[in-house]
């Protein structure tokens, strides 16, 4: 068995993903403290729309790429999917606890596990399923069905999740024809379009403070996406990976002392449970030299 030994810069990997973390939870709070005085649709288009101002460089250099015949139709593909993922994660954000939309959020690399597995050929060995059910035993333990009402905001955070892991694969064919610049820059680009026409039908008045705040989400989202590529060149996942429970903890935190969510021990145990399913998943792979699925915040 090869052991992984190459942990590269493991201390700097861990204060990227730290600081990723923290901007991740950052977003999460803005939007839960917008809530729902705009419609899903209309504050996504707004955050995209920020999003494509500090992507405006990628996108003027895209003219000088040759792209492959056929990308724009996964460009496409992949747009959708994102609409409806930004569309159903701000929506169940405005309504679900933020400890609950980070716990729920990191199924994302389980269902790409999943999915990897079954459709693209990848294999579900015995370490993929037995870290697949972990992380289902951790969702059951946040939701808690039939102990406690499942609400809509449930349902739509885990129709986002899914949405957003089926990007992912379309990122992963992208990655091999593209630049990685281009395939975000074309992303945020895609995704506004589509957005626009839903934004524009439920439109409401935007104030000065809202957009302001709307902004700031765009500046932490594309903060977090930067230090997350920081860590992930510092160190293997093997290292950061476990870190992310953090934000569960930051989420909880959050919650508790802006927002008077009650600290709900349950979340925090199946948030751990997920996040160490897709641990040990990463660090078993990781040993035997592969690369596994990097979750898609």
């Amino acid at each position: 068995m090869r052991v992984l030994t190459d942990l590269g810069r493991p201390v700097e990997g861990v204060l990227w993903m730290l600081a990723t973390g923290l901007a991740f939870v950052g977003v999460n709070g803005i939007v839960r403290h917008l809530g729902t005085e705009l419609p899903a649709a209309q504050s996504a288009f707004i955050r995209f729309g920020f999003g494509l101002v500090f992507l405006a460089p990628a996108l003027v250099a895209m003219r000088q790429e040759r792209l492959q015949p056929g990308i724009w139709r996964l460009f496409l593909w992949r747009g959708g999917l994102h609409v409806l993922a930004v569309i159903l994660w701000f929506w169940a954000m405005a309504r679900v606890p933020v400890a609950e939309m980070a716990a729920i959020g990191f199924l994302n690399p389980v269902v790409v596990l999943v999915i990897a597995g079954l459709l693209l050929g990848e294999g579900l060995g015995r370490g993929r399923v037995v870290s697949v059910m972990m992380a289902l035993v951790g969702a059951l333990v946040v939701l808690r069905p039939g102990l406690r009402e499942v609400t809509a905001g449930h349902l739509s955070q885990l129709g986002a999740t899914l949405c957003f892991a089926v990007s992912y694969i379309f990122a992963k064919r992208l990655s091999g024809m593209a630049p990685a610049s281009v395939v975000v820059a074309v992303l945020s680009l895609t995704v506004a379009v589509g957005l626009a026409p839903v934004a524009l039908w439920v439109w409401q008045p935007v104030s000065a403070v809202q957009l302001a705040w709307l902004a700031g989400v765009a500046a932490l989202a594309t903060l977090g996406h930067y230090t997350m590529t920081r860590a992930f060149r510092a160190a293997p996942l093997a290292v950061t990976q476990p870190v992310t429970f953090l934000q569960i903890l930051w989420a909880t935190l959050l919650g508790a002392l802006v927002f008077d969510e009650a600290v709900d021990a349950f979340v925090i145990l199946g948030g751990a449970l997920i996040v160490g399913a897709v641990s040990l998943n990463t660090w078993a792979e990781a040993r035997k030299g592969r690369i596994p699925p990097q979750p898609v915040p």
